[in-house]
């Protein structure tokens, strides 16, 4: 009988647990964890600065540097993206006409 099962099986069972108990950290406890008012605070902030830390880099580089010219799609479908959510505040609007822009140029273009 062979045994070759037994890693991948405790591999992902163990990555269950890990995920069950850092998703729940916050949940188990029955009281509030003490935390100072300025940590509070910087929490606030997390998920904003963890989707601009994703974004900017996908935005502003390509294969590994800054890219180095206006004709690129991504430019002026984020500038139309970002005038769309200051007009109307809305968050499918805003990603249909970032894609409206972004796919004729990539595609059509090939920018």
């Amino acid at each position: 009988m062979s045994w070759d099962w037994l890693y991948p099986a405790a591999a992902i069972l163990g990555l269950a647990v890990l995920t069950v108990l850092t998703r729940a950290f916050f949940m188990i406890p029955e009281r509030d964890l003490p935390m100072p008012d300025w940590l509070r605070r910087g929490l606030k902030y997390a998920p904003l600065a963890a989707l601009a830390a994703v974004i900017a880099p996908e935005l502003l580089m390509s294969q590994g540097a800054l890219i180095q010219t206006l004709a690129d799609a991504r430019i002026p479908a984020v500038a139309c993206a970002a005038g769309y959510y200051f007009w109307r505040r809305g968050i499918l609007g805003t990603i249909v006409v970032g894609m409206a822009v972004y796919l004729p140029l990539h595609i059509g273009l090939g920018w």
